[in-house]
């Protein structure tokens, strides 16, 4: 039997057992000592959706080590948004450090050590500010650490400080104007990558696009953090196939593996690795036609129209429900 595991571990659940369980067994092998576990409410206008929230949260009573459980079980729904970000909320005011799985994020074992040991390592450095447990980087070394510092944190399985999540704001406060993420410019090595987010940004601000973590991005860079990745990638998401709203993370990370990290860590300095953070872009989002060929070609005619077509019906129903876009 393995030792228990001692940093706490917050596990997101919802209305997908399937991979819930998948998931679970992973958080089951490493065997932390506390777990804290929140699922936001079935929504009663999706049939059957209540029965399937309660099979989900059914499965962490299969918890069967020396484990202390926390659950956040809320009955109404939030919307993934509000959920998610209050639930980190909840976890952080009870812990000062930690890990955060979703339900779809499948960790390579070693993810937990890793965390463990990088979390030990930078609780008092300031500028950083998030380790992940992603890389999307095929293959190409980053330096010759085990890791990477990156303006891109990746969340996929990731972990951070209670200092961190003290500087998240869901709203984003203030006033919801283009020059507002001006200060982001001199981040980002092409003018297109920064186009990009400023717009993520500002959609995000204004409500239009209803998630957490771009706020989470927006609290990092402002305050001038850093994130760490992997130069291998620990966790993939099963939770994407088949799905057209996650066509542009299927483009190239449907097929993404794990690996295993290689212990002792070799610690890099603190300096952003600007050609892996082009890179990332490159390949995940940029707008480039090249790009659009290969969703194409890599997932079809069909899925690739129901993608465009769900994301024009999302930016016109914004615009009439929150003013234009901007962009």
């Amino acid at each position: 039997m393995p030792p228990a595991f001692d940093t706490p571990l917050l596990f997101l659940i919802f209305n997908r057992p399937d991979t819930t369980e998948q998931v679970f067994r992973q958080i089951r092998a490493a065997r932390p000592n506390l777990l804290f576990v929140a699922a936001d409410g079935p929504r009663e206008a999706v049939p059957g959706e209540r029965e399937q929230c309660n099979e989900t949260r059914s499965i962490i009573d299969k918890v069967d080590w020396p484990c202390t459980v926390k659950t956040f079980f809320r009955n109404e729904n939030l919307g993934c948004g509000p959920a998610v970000s209050s639930a980190i909320s909840w976890f952080f005011e009870q812990v000062e450090e930690g890990i955060i799985l979703e339900d779809d994020c499948y960790p390579d074992p070693s993810f937990f050590t890793y965390c463990q040991e990088l979390l030990e390592k930078y609780r008092y450095t300031n500028q950083v500010k998030l380790i992940g447990g992603n890389n999307f980087q095929d293959g190409i070394a980053r330096g010759k650490g085990s890791y990477y510092f990156s303006h891109y944190p990746e969340i996929w399985g990731w972990a951070s400080w209670r200092r961190v999540w003290q500087e998240y704001d869901f709203t984003m406060g203030g006033p919801a104007k283009g020059d507002a993420f001006h200060e982001l410019q001199g981040l980002y090595k092409s003018k297109e990558e920064y186009v990009y987010w400023r717009d993520k940004l500002l959609q995000t601000k204004k409500g239009i696009i209803n998630t957490w973590d771009y706020q989470l991005v927006y609290s990092i860079l402002m305050n001038k953090g850093l994130a760490i990745s992997p130069q291998v990638n620990l966790v993939k998401n099963i939770g994407i196939d088949n799905n057209p709203t996650h066509l542009s993370l299927r483009d190239s990370k449907k097929n993404l593996s794990t690996h295993t990290i290689v212990f002792p860590l070799k610690h890099p300095d603190i300096i952003v690795d600007q050609e892996a953070d082009e890179y990332t872009f490159l390949q995940i989002y940029s707008r480039d036609p090249r790009r659009m060929y290969r969703l194409i070609r890599e997932n079809g005619l069909k899925n690739f129209l129901l993608f465009t077509f769900s994301k024009l019906f999302e930016k016109l129903n914004g615009q009439k429900a929150k003013g234009a876009v901007q962009l």
